[in-house]
């Protein structure tokens, strides 16, 4: 548990996110560079951009700002930008994370199998999970591109994860689901043996922006006490007969109850599980903390962005422009007023040597202690109190009246 006050920061309701791996002989970035390329000429994307590190550095250097890349210069990174409804724009980017050379004494990783991928889209409004998926604009939707594995190591997107009979396997694998914040993770369990149609995963059901996130987790009829006993000490819930549960992430939000995401029963038959695609829907829409990364993937996503309209070229330069001026007008703010200040100082200075010299009164003692201005204001207080009159003495006040009258005490 964090000792943080600071409460993290949520999932923007514009922004999808997701990561995984892409296992396969082909090299992830050529996929795609092909993918990409492939649904412009069918005009499916209005364009995209692979940005180096020349961009990057272009774009990102301006007056007052400090450049401090959120991601490393050796990363891949690919955007692309779409419309959904006709007129709601996408803005989307994929990193494909630098690999360390073998022996460089990096610590190996949960997706050191195969090459990580990082996705992050963010609409004009919020996301509605009936959009295409941005990682089928990125990854070719065939079933053996091998984009679609997760990173906790065995599972898979799309595809029905049978979880391990070991209950130590159990519990580690539990505990990796609640570290990945990028997916959303559900145990199934059968109440008995389906059919070949209760086989086939649900993910194919779901909503098209929630079955590349969701991570389906089945646990066969004879393994509901081993997996309700895993369930209990990671997360102090167990998973209902026949039902269906959607594990929290690490933090867990403060809007996850286990009641409004469980399912008391999923007919494994080839229906639609409408209950449990509704508490999948609800759980997305959720607030929920920004996965370990995720902040900073989408910083990267708003304030890196490269592929960029005319118009929105144009409206760049004319912010840089105003930049400038702003910055430009902070500076001659601050000559002026250093100037200013400096011309006073000089006066107050003069004033206090006139000061001194005027005060220095002949026979009147030295100061030697203190600081300057208190010698000053020393040699002002002596000269001051050789200008008083002098007081009147006690013989003064003893002389007779000048009338003659002698005092009564005399006569």
């Amino acid at each position: 548990m964090s000792n943080s006050s600071t409460a993290p920061p949520l999932i923007p309701h514009t922004v999808w996110l997701a990561r995984g791996r892409h296992v396969g002989d082909d090299d992830a970035a050529d996929v795609v560079r092909r993918q990409l390329q492939r649904l412009k000429d069918r005009e499916v994307i209005d364009d995209h951009l692979e940005p180096d590190e020349d961009q990057d550095r272009d774009r990102d250097t301006g007056p007052d700002q400090d450049h401090v890349p959120v991601h490393d210069p050796r990363d891949r990174v690919f955007e692309a930008r779409w419309r959904v409804e006709g007129t709601v724009t996408v803005r989307a980017r994929l990193t494909l994370p630098h690999v360390p050379e073998p022996g460089t004494g990096s610590a190996a990783s949960p997706a050191a199998e195969g090459r990580e991928w990082i996705l992050v889209a963010e609409a004009e409004r919020g996301w509605d999970l009936r959009w295409p998926s941005p990682a089928t604009v990125f990854w070719p939707e065939d079933a053996d591109a091998g984009w679609d594995h997760v990173t906790v190591p065995g599972l898979r997107f799309r595809q029905v994860n049978p979880l391990p009979s070991d209950e130590k396997e159990l519990r580690r694998l539990f505990r990796g689901c609640a570290q990945d914040g990028w997916s959303i993770h559900v145990v199934v369990h059968e109440a008995m043996t389906p059919d070949a149609r209760g086989r086939l995963p649900l993910a194919r059901m779901l909503p098209a922006s929630l079955q590349d996130r969701v991570v389906e987790h089945r646990a066969t009829p004879d393994q509901l006490r081993s997996v309700n006993w895993a369930l209990l000490r990671e997360f102090d819930f167990q998973v209902p007969r026949g039902g269906a549960v959607v594990l929290p992430t690490s933090p867990v939000a403060d809007s996850y109850d286990v009641r409004e995401f469980s399912v008391r029963s999923v007919f494994l038959d080839g229906s639609e599980p409408t209950e449990l695609i509704d508490a999948l829907c609800r759980y997305a829409a959720s607030e929920r903390p920004l996965p370990e990364g995720g902040q900073a993937a989408v910083t990267a996503l708003r304030e890196q962005w490269s592929l960029m309209t005319m118009d929105e070229e144009l409206a760049r330069e004319r912010r840089l422009v105003a930049m400038y001026a702003e910055a430009l007008e902070a500076m001659t703010k601050s000559r002026d007023l250093y100037r200013e200040s400096a011309d006073r100082a000089n006066e107050a200075l003069a004033a206090l040597r006139e000061s001194a010299g005027a005060a220095a009164v002949p026979g009147a003692p030295p100061l030697t202690g203190g600081s300057p201005f208190q010698r000053t204001f020393g040699r002002l207080r002596d000269a001051t109190k050789a200008l008083r009159p002098a007081a009147p003495t006690d013989s003064d006040q003893g002389d007779p009246p000048s009338d003659g009258v002698r005092p009564a005490e005399e006569r």
